[in-house]
């Protein structure tokens, strides 16, 4: 398939060493599985796409891309890196004590520039009823040893609203990845999702969550002491040092094409959504037999294409930029959507500019309330 506009291309790596009790992602423990049919299948799907220089951004996640035996994940980036060779961003997704100098000074040979260290929280409290399996000494230690090799674009996700946990508990999780002065930094909080194991507790009544005043303390918090630090706001969840906001997250806000290989992976591209198949095994025999993996196709209308892309770009600080939303949808979004934004700009939830229109601050919140007002019209 030819790809004859710039696009990023997400790789999902389906394997972790123990699922975490919050994940809903698509991923399994390793020991399950033999990961070498799983790479070569990774990679003959690749090949379908005549990538080459038209891929402006990589990034490979999942389940955690550093749970694979080192010669597989180091073949799969090098291939990947060879065939699309004009990209300015290449992330790759790490848990802290999976990866050491050697490790990330090969990932960095091999043309990796960017980092998202899976930390989640400093308090090993949190990390233990989270079913994770590193400490905050690995974390420290994780990054240190990027910056060794040479790694100057680092990101760490963190968790709030975790049960059992107040506002100096996340505090000190803040405080400990601001001093360990990273580029990037995500937060968000813990969503209890259907068939994981803290669905489970809360269901059970083993754990409580916590409560909505304290979980948006949380969050307020956050983008103070972030911005305190020099991280600037990108977007709802999302901190960056200026200039080094996450490139290839910044497609999906902006409803960029994408492409989307490994089993549960979605694309949007050529104007259809898809979503492979999930289970790893029907994966790897669909790509081995020469059919397609793709499960789910859908194929939006230009309105819902324009809904798609107000409600992607109101996650961004920025908002919806008037004049790159008309280019890109052929819809005036001040008329396509004036009875809600006039209905959010006289509660105090958005504001226009000459520019643009976007969330303010008192908005940030409660977010996802908004944003559904702009889902459908």
């Amino acid at each position: 398939m030819n790809v004859s506009s710039p696009v990023s291309l997400y790789v999902h790596i389906p394997f972790c060493s123990r699922r975490c009790r919050y994940c809903a992602f698509a991923s399994e423990p390793m020991d399950l599985h033999d990961p070498k049919p799983v790479i070569d299948a990774l990679i003959q799907e690749a090949a379908r796409y005549d990538l080459g220089s038209t891929i402006q951004t990589i990034y490979i996640g999942g389940g955690s891309p550093t749970s694979l035996p080192e010669k597989l994940l180091f073949g799969l980036i090098e291939y990947l890196a060879y065939i699309c060779y004009d990209v300015s961003e290449f992330t790759v997704e790490a848990n802290p004590g999976q990866v050491n100098e050697p490790i990330l000074k090969s990932l960095y040979s091999l043309g990796v520039n960017r980092l998202s260290i899976g930390v989640q929280s400093f308090n090993w409290k949190e990390l233990e009823l989270l079913g994770r399996q590193h400490t905050a000494v690995d974390v420290a230690k994780s990054v240190y040893a990027a910056r060794t090799v040479g790694f100057t674009n680092i990101s760490l996700d963190l968790i709030s609203a975790i049960p059992e946990s107040g506002i100096k508990d996340f505090e000190h999780s803040l405080l400990c990845a601001t001093d360990l002065d990273v580029e990037h930094i995500s937060v968000y909080s813990l969503s209890y999702e259907d068939g994981t194991s803290m669905k489970e507790m809360l269901d059970s009544g083993r754990i409580q969550a916590v409560d909505e005043e304290t979980d948006r303390a949380m969050y307020e918090m956050a983008i103070e002491v972030l911005e305190q630090a020099g991280l600037r706001q990108y977007e709802i969840s999302n901190f960056a040092v200026p200039g080094l906001e996450c490139a290839h997250n910044l497609t999906y806000w902006a409803n960029r094409s994408w492409i989307g290989v490994g089993p549960s992976a979605a694309s949007w591209y050529q104007g259809k959504r898809t979503v492979n198949v999930a289970d790893v095994r029907d994966y790897v025999r669909r790509i081995q037999e020469g059919n397609d993996p793709t499960l789910e196709v859908q194929n939006p209308t230009l309105l819902e294409r324009a809904c798609e892309t107000a409600v992607l770009n109101l996650r961004r600080r920025v908002g919806i930029d008037l004049s790159e939303f008309q280019q890109q949808t052929g819809f005036d979004a001040l008329n396509l959507f004036a009875e809600s934004i006039q209905n959010h700009v006289s509660n105090g939830f958005l504001e226009i500019t000459d520019k643009s229109v976007r969330l303010t601050c008192k908005a940030l919140p409660i977010a996802d309330q908004i944003l559904c007002d702009f889902s459908t019209l």
